[in-house]
């Protein structure tokens, strides 16, 4: 009886130690089914992380895009802003280039207008200049014969010598001829003479006096030269 007893007691204790063992089994294999469930939920969850990497990467490429395309439009507004001020800087220029010419052209009109006048005003003056030294030269005829204590005379006299005074002051001047080498541009030799008291191409007498008016010969002198 106290063997069975004794048997029965290790029977008992072995039992325990089988259902301890069991349990430990047990609870084994239900920690190797989280660590699997658990690698199963992060290789799960690895692909979303992935496209959220994904996702970011396409964002960041838009946002690119977008800055480069925002960049692109403001270089063209700017370009665009550039090219109109260029075209409104060239009009400028050619307006200003334009109003340079005008202002040229109408100075240059107005100098040939202004020459043309003064040429005209000689031109006048010297023919009324003209017309007037027929009279000068009748003038100094009469009073050459003339007696010079007669009051008419005198009268005459100041006469002619006011009408000289004013073309005088006209810019006439008289052409010396006497004793001066003959000119053509300024004498008109109507005769000649042998005199060997002078030289050649020297004017011996003056026949009729001849005048200028600023320069230009209104009438030659008539004079003789001796040769």
């Amino acid at each position: 009886m106290a063997a069975e007893k004794k048997e029965t007691q290790e029977t008992e204790t072995v039992r325990p130690d089988a259902e301890n063992k069991d349990k430990m089994t047990e609870n084994g294999n239900i920690a190797e089914d989280q660590a699997a469930e658990a690698k199963d939920t992060a290789k799960k969850a690895a692909p979303d992380t992935e496209g959220a990497k994904d996702t970011g990467t396409q964002e960041s490429d838009e946002q690119k895009k977008k800055a480069s395309k925002d960049k692109e439009a403001e270089e063209k507004h700017t370009s665009a802003g550039k090219v109109k001020k260029d075209k409104k800087d060239e009009k400028i220029d050619e307006l200003t280039d334009r109003l340079q010419r005008q202002m040229a052209e109408f100075d240059n009109y107005r100098k040939r207008t202004e020459k043309e006048k003064s040429e005209m005003f000689d031109m006048g003056a010297r023919d009324v200049i003209e017309k007037i030294l027929p009279v000068v030269d009748n003038f100094e005829r009469g009073l050459a014969g003339a007696k010079e204590d007669d009051p008419f005379v005198q009268g005459m006299n100041k006469i002619y010598k006011q009408m000289t005074k004013i073309l005088s002051d006209m810019g006439v001047e008289v052409i010396e001829a006497e004793g001066a080498e003959f000119d053509p541009n300024l004498h008109n030799a109507v005769m000649h003479e042998d005199n060997p008291d002078v030289g050649d191409n020297i004017i011996t007498q003056e026949l009729q006096k001849g005048y200028k008016y600023k320069d230009v010969v209104v009438r030659h002198s008539m004079v003789k030269v001796a040769n």
